[in-house]
């Protein structure tokens, strides 16, 4: 009887565990909503990026096609993988191969082994060195760590080398002192 007792309690603490943590989580991305809507035009452009120069410049004075995709972007639009998430881009083109094989491009450029469009994690070159082009399917990122993704489309050669012709692509990770803690998530999938 003690035992089917303890089965129950244990049950309600993980019901009542699971309820606080979806509680929480609405409100924290009902407050970030709330953030992005109270600001104004001007304030949105004066979001900084790294990609057209190498240093800090903001949004509305870069004289690139840029455009940055924020974390509470991602978690919002509810992707799971970094291409779906690239989906969101305009003028990226991503197309799944298969379950987990991606071909992403900007410029139309888009096959399985396309190698000008330049990759950065935190401003460090992921490519392979067999094709100079990204598996995606094997990048560690996980999407909660991932504080904004930084994207230019159109040529950046002449200061990210030869890989960056078509665009670059710089995944900005938080840091690790913002990502204390434990996450948990489950996924499904059939066929």
């Amino acid at each position: 009887m003690a035992i089917m007792s303890m089965k129950i309690l244990l049950r309600d603490l993980l019901l009542v565990f699971a309820a606080v943590a979806l509680v929480c989580q609405s409100a924290n991305g009902q407050e970030a909503a709330f953030d992005l809507r109270s600001m104004s035009l001007e304030e949105l452009l004066n979001v900084e990026i790294s990609l057209t120069s190498r240093t800090e410049v903001k949004l509305s004075e870069t004289a690139a096609a840029a455009f940055v995709l924020t974390g509470d972007d991602i978690r919002r639009a509810g992707v799971t993988s970094l291409p779906e998430a690239l989906r969101l881009v305009p003028g990226m083109q991503v197309a799944s191969i298969d379950a987990n094989k991606w071909a992403i491009s900007a410029r139309g450029f888009a096959n399985r082994f396309a190698n000008k469009l330049l990759v950065l994690i935190d401003g460090r070159h992921v490519y392979s060195p067999y094709f100079a082009g990204v598996f995606w399917e094997v990048l560690d990122v996980v999407l909660e760590d991932v504080e904004r993704i930084e994207v230019v489309r159109g040529p950046g050669a002449t200061l990210w080398g030869a890989n960056a012709v078509n665009g670059i692509v710089n995944i900005i990770t938080k840091d690790a002192g913002d990502t204390q803690g434990v996450f948990a998530g489950i996924t499904q999938s059939y066929g």
